[in-house]
């Protein structure tokens, strides 16, 4: 996933101190480090579809390269990165293990840009979906289920799960369209500048790996993607209520 100059191993250790300091603030509470067991299973959700969303995509355009890898799967271990993984269960966004894609592979019918692009957004476009389906999955539960039930712990603990599965997944979509590199958005971005920007955006992507960098460890990325995340959630958690007439 990052191609820096600098030691791979300097930016994990960074990025485990990070979340090591995390996962202490949420051990001094443990009703905080129930809610966030109660996470996982939208994590081991998200990450799951959202890589198996870029294999996908990248198959039926004729790159079989995931395939062969065994990332044609909804099997989680298959995806699953464990630095990823853990800042999505602490910080609500993350990342899976990269989906490897050859786009010369690709049909003929569009360019190797817009087979990329369109492989890129399959991963979003899913965490949408998902996010959609269980609001759909709350709504009805809600709507539906006696009043016993929603009060007792069972029902509690089922809506709190749902919930986390569908803040997860938009969490991961809305992060992973920044337009900056290794992100999927930087893909999505790319056919849409003029030729020269297009260069300059490729031949200074290191620049952007680091500004990516900077933005994330400096706790910038969740200020960026917040007002995102809001009006992702409301859009979609609106129309599942009005499809249910909540």
């Amino acid at each position: 996933m990052f191609n820096f100059s600098f030691d791979k191993r300097t930016l994990y250790i960074i990025i485990g101190v990070l979340i090591l300091f995390t996962i202490i603030q949420y051990a001094s509470n443990p009703q905080n480090l129930v809610n966030l067991l109660m996470t996982a299973p939208g994590v081991l959700i998200a990450i799951t579809f959202h890589e198996f969303a870029h294999a996908f995509a990248a198959d039926k355009l004729g790159d079989d390269t995931a395939r062969r890898e065994g990332r044609l799967s909804l099997n989680p271990i298959d995806h699953l990165d464990p630095i990823g993984t853990l800042m999505l269960l602490v910080a609500g966004f993350g990342w899976g293990k990269p989906v490897h894609v050859d786009p010369r592979n690709y049909t003929r019918k569009m360019s190797m840009e817009k087979g990329e692009a369109i492989v890129s957004i399959a991963g979003p476009l899913m965490n949408f979906i998902l996010a959609f389906i269980f609001s759909l999955i709350f709504c009805a539960i809600y709507k539906f289920a006696n009043v016993t039930f929603l009060m007792s712990t069972a029902g509690e603990a089922t809506l709190t799960i749902i919930s986390g599965v569908i803040s997860i997944n938009i969490g991961l979509g809305v992060f992973n369209l920044i337009p900056l590199p290794p992100l999927d958005g930087s893909k999505v971005l790319i056919p849409f500048l003029p030729q020269k920007a297009k260069y300059w955006f490729i031949n200074n992507e290191s620049i952007f790996y680091i500004i990516f960098v900077l933005i994330w460890i400096s706790g910038l990325a969740g200020t960026i993607i917040t007002p995102g995340i809001s009006l992702v959630s409301n859009g979609i958690i609106r129309l599942a209520e009005l499809i249910f007439g909540i």
